[in-house]
């Protein structure tokens, strides 16, 4: 699979928040080659012609429909994008498979679904799977035949993967593991032919098993009622006294976390890609009904702050899809400069793990995102927006999981600082000798700043600003708290807000620079006048998240002198957001949809 190179290797991860990257060194949706804009027509195409007609159906869970749907998106290689070749699947790269993904999400229920099959129920077995575990389940995963689900959660356990209650007994002949327990909230549970699910081995050893629905002890509980995705498929599971060859262990005895863990940083990667895919189409249905409906003699498209709400629905889109493929032009490169030396599962681990801030990073601002556009397009439709006869109000209710699945948002806003800190003590990224030398800078006073030059100038220079204000919000927080920084959640969830809004408008910043660079400003300008609106205002959360951080770091003189650097770094040019959302919506409105796709 050809794919766009960048102009250096990988930027490694977490490391944008010390470096200036160029704008070729990023990838970006523009880049995207003919095969893989072919990818996501194919898959956008089926979605529409084949689940949007049975959307009812689905919704009102009529048997069989969602497996068969499964199975025929198998038929057209939709369901083994992760699967190498070689076991039947279509081995697609990391950019072709955040496309797939991308476009397949338009409709909630069917999204999940795909999720939990192709993805975390499947990938598991690619990257831990033996040999002879390849060979029996992957072709038949990646055609559809057979149906995956990935059954981590426990009735107690929520969020604390860890804390599982499921055991696994060698029985007295040694041929089979005897599991007990239950799982909750497995999506694609009622239908599932293979499930990759989590127990302790003695009770102690937590480890990932390979269970056939078949299996005796194996059960399948009732459909559950949830608030969204209806037409997907989500059981609790029960194992008694489930009887698994032992040679359907997965991985190694003990080794469970590091086959959840990299399968979640996959697993939340790929969730920020299918949020940006709902939105799009959202946006698209509140454009056109902004057409249809009329109020005081005009359309309300024609009202001011209806024209507001599609450009910052639009606006919002650039960010995190800018901030998807961005990561996933590094995944990629990274697995490509991997692939030639040493064992390809252990490269690939690696990878992901490299990647996990930057995964974590999509999941939270991608389901933040699909909730604020979701909930705009309620607000758009009005009343008729809260009848389920419209599409939005499903999408509404679809969007909420979003920021519960694949560990919370807070889970993962506490991930992101602790992946952090973790690469900066192990020497991996160097944020302490860079805060170091803030601090010197900020003692040494006011420097003479040379006036910016060139498209973005400004925002590259506020950019460069918020970067410092994390440095210095989060050295002062290391000062104080040390070791039980972990303990002080609330100033956690302050600096990963800021890590997580430097990585959007780095992203937009740079993704509007390589534009207008290879078309000029002309032909990009509603996509510099959406960074310019974008990194404005998240510089102001910005500034307001490391105001928070610094007072709970600081107190008296310091704290003021603290304060005086803050608003030294957040100083800015005034923009008129209003008459550039006027620009944005108007973009939006002549086409009906997200303006900003490289077509």
């Amino acid at each position: 699979m050809a794919t766009a190179t960048l102009t250096k290797p990988a930027a490694k991860g977490g490391s944008f928040l010390l470096e200036s990257p160029q704008p070729g060194d990023v990838f970006t949706p523009a880049d995207l080659s003919d095969d893989q804009r072919l990818i996501g027509q194919t898959a956008e195409e089926f979605v529409l012609k084949e689940v949007f007609p049975l959307i009812k159906d689905l919704e009102n869970k009529k048997a069989g429909l969602m497996a068969s749907l499964v199975k025929k998106g198998g038929e057209v290689g939709l369901m083994g994008g992760g699967v190498p070749e070689e076991y039947g699947g279509a081995g697609l790269d990391k950019i072709s498979t955040t496309v797939l993904t991308e476009k397949l999400s338009i409709y909630g229920g069917f999204a999940v679904t795909h999720g939990a099959h192709a993805g975390i129920g499947t990938l598991p077995i690619v990257y831990f799977g033996t040999e002879e575990q390849k060979k029996k389940y992957l072709p038949k995963l990646a055609t559809g035949e057979w149906i995956g689900a990935y059954c981590l959660s426990e009735p107690q356990a929520g969020s604390d993967a860890q804390n599982s209650l499921t055991r696994a007994e060698l029985n007295a002949e040694g041929t089979h593991y005897i599991l007990n327990g239950q799982k909750m909230w497995i999506t694609n549970g009622g239908f599932a032919d293979v499930y990759i699910v989590f127990g302790k081995v003695d009770g102690e050893k937590f480890t990932a098993f390979i269970v056939e629905r078949s299996f005796p002890g194996f059960k399948p509980g009732n459909e559950e009622h949830k608030m969204g995705i209806h037409g997907s498929s989500t059981t609790p599971i029960f194992l008694e006294n489930c009887k698994v060859p032992k040679e359907n262990l997965l991985h190694e005895i003990g080794r469970g976390h590091i086959v959840a863990f990299n399968i979640l940083n996959a697993g939340r990667f790929t969730l920020g890609a299918s949020c940006v895919g709902g939105s799009k189409h959202v946006l698209m249905t509140s454009s056109k009904y902004c057409k249809e409906r009329k109020a005081f003699h005009k359309q309300i498209g024609e009202f001011g702050m209806m024209k507001e709400k599609l450009a910052e629905m639009a606006i919002q889109i650039f960010a995190v899809e800018s901030m998807v493929y961005r990561s996933a032009g590094n995944i990629e490169a990274a697995m490509a400069a991997a692939s030639g030396s040493g064992d390809k599962i252990q490269n690939t681990m690696k990878v992901l793990e490299e990647y996990a801030i930057e995964s974590s990073i999509a999941k939270v601002y991608g389901s933040e995102m699909l909730d604020f556009v979701v909930d705009e397009g309620v607000q758009i439709f009005g009343g008729y927006g809260f009848h389920e006869e419209y599409p939005v109000c499903r999408a509404y209710r679809d969007s909420r999981i979003n920021r519960i699945f694949e560990g919370t948002n807070e889970i993962n806003r506490m991930l992101i600082i602790q992946m952090l800190m973790k690469r900066a003590m192990g020497g991996q990224l160097p944020l302490i000798p860079a805060a170091m030398k803030l601090a010197d800078e900020i003692l040494a006073g006011p420097s003479f700043e040379e006036t910016p030059e060139g498209v973005l100038a400004d925002e590259a220079r506020v950019v460069a600003n918020a970067k410092k204000m994390f440095l210095q919000a989060a050295g002062g927080a290391v000062q104080k708290f040390r070791e039980k920084l972990a303990d002080e959640q609330e100033l956690i969830g302050a600096l990963s807000n800021m890590v997580m809004e430097i990585y959007a408008m780095e992203s937009c910043l740079l993704r509007a620079q390589k534009a207008a660079a290879a078309k000029g400003e002309a032909a990009t300008q509603t996509m510099i006048d959406a960074a310019r609106v974008f990194i404005n205002d998240a510089a102001e959360r910005v500034e307001h998240e490391a105001k928070r951080a610094v007072a709970a770091a600081h107190e008296g003189d310091m704290l003021t002198t603290q304060m005086a650097v803050l608003k030294r770094f957040g100083k800015r040019a005034p923009v008129d957001t209003i008459a550039l959302r006027r620009r944005v919506a108007a973009a939006v409105q002549s086409q009906d949809r997200y303006p900003l796709e490289a077509r």
